[in-house]
């Protein structure tokens, strides 16, 4: 065999495996879509001494990084059923990045006794709408519950 025909089967070899190495690759970082995880949601009555609160956490992540997290919380036996318009214009939560593409995003809200004794008793919804920075949205209706207790 010639010395060309070994050396033009190398660069071959070495060509094809290159391409396969890029396409694996290119696989493996497709785009990353707009999510948010580990939504919890807690709320501790107030007492004589000490107000109460509703305290909301989630991570959110989206390949270009998150810009915002708006929440909402309502009670199930009202007949409130917000939609992604009207999320617009609700509170956000404070979020921090803990990676380039992940923030957990935080919302607490306090209630004194008078205002949690106008709440009404039983489950709450939490509605969210993240957006990211290159501007999607993800809109969950009902992201996290918890219970009103009196």
């Amino acid at each position: 065999m010639s010395k060309r025909i070994i050396v033009s089967s190398i660069v071959g070899v070495v060509a094809l495996g290159g391409v396969a190495a890029g396409l694996a690759v290119a696989s493996t970082q497709t785009a990353q879509k707009l999510t948010v995880e580990n939504a919890s949601a807690r709320y501790v009555p107030p007492t004589d001494a000490q107000a109460g609160s509703l305290t909301f956490t989630a991570d959110v992540s989206d390949d270009s990084g998150v810009r915002s997290l708006k929440v909402l919380a309502w009670p199930a036996s009202s007949d409130l059923d917000p939609t992604e318009a009207e999320m617009r214009s609700v509170e956000s939560a404070t979020c921090r990045s803990t990676s380039a593409d992940t923030s957990r995003c935080t919302y607490t809200l306090k209630a004194t006794k008078a205002e949690a004794a106008e709440l009404a008793p039983g489950t709450w919804h939490i509605s969210t709408l993240a957006t990211a920075k290159d501007g999607d949205t993800k809109f969950t209706p009902r992201t996290s519950e918890f219970t009103v207790t009196r």
